[in-house]
């Protein structure tokens, strides 16, 4: 039977920064993630810079590990009209192989203890948590961090409401070698979905697409689906053909849930995707998981000091912060991501952000925070 202060579950983006974050406030962190390290994600793999100074403040420079810097913005629809604009803040482009990587370096540095192993319940009594995994370990603990991704068997057996509703969306990523501006990142429309693509840290373009799966599968494959519906899109055909594969199949995943999702659930503080998701059309999940990760630790590390009274105080502070960074982010998302899903809208929107190229830097603006403040 083993006690300590924070358990974190799940290793990506919020898991691996919370642990970090968490360690250097000299607190014992353990991070259970199922997975090995470094591997590949389903993920747009472009961050905006707001979360450069947080990341500065943990030890983590992305640029001296190979990470584009990217300022221009590109979008295109299925019938080929296209805009290009400035992104206010600029972002980097790193893949999730390394990011990940560099990251759970970082975090046995600082003194964390990242396990292999996955977790099977999670109880709470006497306030304590009690976390049972799947190699058997009976683990205690003040908090519970869950940073464990986009769904999980663990929101089944917490009766979460949002996996309760089928999914229609699927995922689907590649890298490749070929010509694409390094300090670009794009937005392509087609007919059921949008496909982001930039640089990473390898020189490889990452293109990473989301559809509907009721659109995919009146396809026989994904090579077929591609051909007669993404290759509308004169940009992503140009992509494709003038491009080497770097994995020999695409990754994929399905079931991408963008609900309503509770921070807070059996009294476990939930960062990343398992708080919520925002539209990878919006090109700032990977921002969201980071900035979700600092708002937790600050508040756990002001409740672990006994700045912070109660947990209830702590729940409700954490998602009363949550809801005001996120919430008008994760509605705009839902507003964009539907307009884009109707065929006969996109390109007349992409006439209106010609003629008025002003609004594009604001609908980035509202999808996107300022830089982050650090404590």
């Amino acid at each position: 039977m083993q006690q300590c202060d924070v358990i974190i579950i799940g290793g990506g983006l919020a898991g691996l920064t919370s642990a970090i974050h968490l360690s250097k406030a000299n607190f014992n962190v353990l991070l259970i993630e199922k997975n090995e390290y470094p591997k590949h994600k389903v993920c747009g793999e472009y961050i905006s810079n707001e979360v450069l100074p947080y990341l500065n403040y943990l030890g983590f420079n992305p640029f001296e590990h190979g990470a584009k810097q990217i300022s221009n913005f590109k979008l295109t629809t299925h019938s080929n009209n296209r805009i290009t604009a400035k992104l206010p803040l600029g972002g980097f482009g790193m893949s999730r192989y390394e990011l990940d990587f560099q990251l759970y370096q970082l975090a046995l540095k600082n003194g964390v203890e990242v396990v292999k192993d996955s977790v099977l319940d999670v109880k709470f009594k006497d306030d304590i948590f009690q976390v049972e995994t799947k190699t058997q370990q009976i683990l205690h603990t003040k908090i519970v961090i869950g940073a464990y991704g986009k769904r999980s068997n663990l929101d089944v057996h917490f009766n979460r409401k949002f996996i309760k509703k089928k999914s229609p969306y699927l995922g689907v990523k590649m890298h490749f070698s070929g010509d694409f501006p390094e300090d670009m990142v794009a937005l392509h429309n087609f007919k059921g979905g949008y496909c982001g693509v930039s640089k990473v840290e390898s020189d490889h373009i990452n293109l990473c697409y989301i559809t509907n799966f009721e659109s995919f599968k009146k396809y026989k494959d994904i090579e077929t689906f591609q051909e007669e519906v993404l290759f509308k899109n004169s940009a992503l055909k140009a992509i494709f053909k003038n491009s080497k594969p770097e994995f020999e199949k695409p990754l994929t995943i399905s079931q991408i849930s963008f609900k309503t999702k509770k921070p807070v659930e059996n009294h476990i503080i939930m960062c990343g995707d398992t708080a919520g998701m925002i539209h990878p059309l919006c090109g700032n999940g990977m921002g969201m998981a980071i900035r979700s990760a600092q708002l937790a630790s600050q508040l756990i590390i002001d409740y672990l000091h006994g700045k912070i009274v109660s947990r209830q105080t702590l729940e409700n502070t954490y998602t009363e912060r949550w809801k005001k960074t996120f919430g008008m982010r994760l509605k705009v998302g839902h507003i964009i991501a539907y307009l884009f899903r109707q065929n006969w809208l996109a390109s007349k929107l992409l006439t209106v952000l010609n003629v008025m190229p002003y609004l594009m830097p604001l609908v980035i603006k509202m999808t996107h925070g300022k830089p982050m403040k650090i404590k």
